[in-house]
């Protein structure tokens, strides 16, 4: 009789590249924390995508892959690129000139929260059930719990910031529903030519606003550049498709949760960051929240084994 699938050791290697994942994206915000303290947002963002951009169209090419060349297509590209990554990228980067690194994660992994409220309000391809309810409601009281108080002291500079945040979160989870259109393509075509898009569309913004030659950044800001467009982004990448084809979606997803503690203990650890009472049972009910979003059923579990 062989071995369960989940005990075997093929199986063990893509957890443990689920765990990678988790932790590069997680990771991400401190590095942003880091370069934005010396590059300002634009800038960072443009760099961000252009050289996360360009080492997947190396990995593309190096597979023996092309961009397609069809206008149609790279229309749909530059519309991902607005809603997965010019928009969001920009906003979470202005964002933590004042977030610390820690909420930024927890906030932004509400991401299958409002994907969920989004189909059921547009495409209504998603069944509505108990548990996701639970899962939006749970996600709701999350973000409420950390950033509510402030609210009551006034629209202060912090909680736009959050506010901004959120509104990248939304932003991921229409390009999420707008990524279903490219289900012919193999999945690293639609993410490089996306990058690619949203450094064409940033780089002339950064050049008039930000005049990137008259920049100083520190040692620390080019090195957390660097490691968020390698690691976090053409990296994270190349390790998500695998895991979609290999776990399969639904499984690859739980990085969403798994990615919260992970993202606030790097922030804590490397940044010296806290989280406020509030903050601590908001990160609790966000967990709770994603995780029902994102986790299959029983049922499905086992019809899928």
């Amino acid at each position: 009789m062989s071995a369960p699938a989940s005990q075997t050791p093929a199986f063990a290697k893509e957890i443990a590249l689920l765990a990678v994942l988790a932790t590069l994206w997680g990771a991400s915000y401190t590095f942003i924390k880091i370069g934005v303290e010396t590059i300002p947002p634009i800038t960072f963002i443009a760099a961000r995508t252009l050289i996360a951009g360009g080492l997947l169209l190396a990995i593309i090419k190096m597979r023996g892959l092309w961009l397609p060349r069809d206008p149609a297509i790279w229309k749909r590209f530059l519309i991902q690129a607005c809603i997965n990554s010019v928009i969001p990228f920009t906003l979470i980067a202005w964002a933590e000139l004042t977030v610390d690194a820690g909420l930024a994660t927890i906030l932004n992994s509400t991401t299958p929260i409002f994907a969920f409220l989004l189909t059921v309000l547009i495409t209504r391809h998603e069944a509505v059930t108990g548990r996701k309810v639970f899962g939006v409601a749970a996600g709701i009281v999350g973000i409420s719990l950390i950033i509510g108080l402030e609210a009551f002291d006034g629209l202060g500079k912090e909680l736009i910031s959050q506010l901004a945040i959120v509104v990248a979160t939304i932003s991921y989870a229409c390009a999420a529903i707008f990524g279903r259109g490219f289900k012919g393509l193999d999945p690293m075509i639609p993410a490089a030519g996306s990058l690619i898009c949203g450094a064409v569309l940033l780089i002339p913004v950064s050049l008039v606003f930000d005049q990137p030659w008259t920049i100083t950044p520190s040692a620390d800001s080019i090195l957390a550049l660097l490691g968020l467009s390698v690691f976090s982004t053409a990296l994270a990448f190349v390790i998500y498709f695998r895991l979609i084809h290999t776990l399969g979606s639904v499984s690859t997803t739980s990085q969403a949760y798994l990615r919260v503690p992970i993202g606030v203990g790097i922030g804590i650890l490397f940044l010296g960051e806290t989280l406020a009472s509030t903050a601590w049972f908001g990160l609790i009910f966000v967990i709770a929240g994603v995780a029902a979003m994102t986790l299959p059923s029983r049922k499905k579990a086992a019809a899928t084994a």
